[in-house]
C-alpha cells in the first residue's frame, strides 16, 4: 500500500469509522438520493437484468452502494475494496443483512493489489477520490481502476471538487447543516474540522474532466450536486 492511500486510510480508525453512517449523510445532503442514483445510471448503462461484475471500490461504511445497487439488479455480483480495517468491517456488517451478502466478495487492501487479469463490468469510486493528495496519487488510482474493467464499461466518480476555502458560502452552509441537526458551535468547528483534515479536492469539474481523461476515461456526465460534492458517469475507452 502506497503512502497516500496509507495516509488516507488511517483517517478512518474505529472512532470515525463508528460515526461514519450518521455523520456521512449530514455532511451529505442526498447522500441516498445519490446512492440510488448511482444504481439507477449503472442500469440504465449496462442494460437492466443482467448479469454484471461491479467493482466497489472504498466500499468501507455503509456499503451503500451495495445494499441499493442488489436491490434493484439481482444479477449482479459484487468485489468491494477499501484499505480501511474498520470501515471495510462496517460495510461486511451491512452487507451481510441483505440479499447481497452471497453476491459480494470483501477485499482489505487497494484496487492496485487486485489481480489486472480481474476484469469488471462496471465500477464506483464514492467519496475517495478528495482524500488523496496530489494528482499523482488521484490518477494512480483512477488508472488501477480502469485498467480492471472491460472496454465501454461505465464508470461511476463521486466526490467533493473545489477548494473548500473558494467557496465560503458553501462552506458555511454546511456549516448550517451540522447545526440544523443539533450541533452547537464548538460542535460545528470540530466536525468541519475534522471534514477538512488532510482533503485535497479536484479544484474544479474542468480538473475532474481531466483526471478521468488522462486515466482513459471519456469526458464523464454529471448526474447530481451538493453543495461541493458532484457524481458523474464516464465510460472506459
Amino acid at each position: 500500500m502506497d503512502d497516500a492511500t496509507k495516509s488516507a486510510a488511517a483517517k478512518f480508525d474505529e472512532s470515525r469509522a463508528g460515526e461514519y453512517a450518521t455523520q456521512s449523510r449530514i455532511a451529505l445532503a442526498g447522500y441516498d438520493a445519490c446512492h440510488e442514483l448511482t444504481a439507477c445510471v449503472l442500469a440504465t448503462s449496462l442494460g437492466t437484468g443482467r448479469p454484471a461484475r461491479i467493482l466497489i471500490v472504498g466500499a468501507g461504511g455503509t456499503g451503500q452502494e451495495i445494499v441499493t445497487s442488489a436491490a434493484l439488479e439481482p444479477a449482479w455480483r459484487f468485489t468491494a475494496v477499501d484499505p480501511s480495517e474498520p470501515m471495510l468491517s462496517l460495510a461486511r456488517s451491512r452487507v451481510a443483512s441483505t440479499p447481497a451478502a452471497a453476491r459480494t466478495t470483501f477485499h482489505l487492501g487497494t484496487v492496485q493489489e487486485l489481480p489486472v487479469r480481474s476484469t469488471f463490468d462496471a465500477a464506483t469510486l464514492i467519496g475517495v477520490l478528495h482524500h488523496l493528495p496530489g494528482v499523482d496519487a488521484k490518477q494512480d488510482l483512477l488508472r488501477a481502476i480502469a485498467a480492471r474493467l472491460e472496454p465501454d464499461a461505465p464508470f461511476i466518480l463521486a466526490g467533493n471538487y473545489r477548494a473548500y476555502a473558494s467557496e465560503p458560502l458553501l462552506l458555511a452552509t454546511w456549516a448550517q447543516r451540522w447545526r440544523m441537526h443539533g450541533a452547537s458551535p464548538d460542535e460545528v468547528k470540530a466536525k468541519l474540522g475534522k471534514i477538512l483534515q488532510g482533503v485535497d479536492p479536484p479544484a474544479s469539474e474542468h480538473a475532474v474532466e481531466s483526471l478521468l481523461t488522462d486515466a482513459g476515461f471519456e469526458a464523464p456526465t454529471r448526474f447530481f450536486s451538493s453543495l461541493f460534492w458532484g457524481a458523474w458517469v464516464t465510460r472506459k475507452v
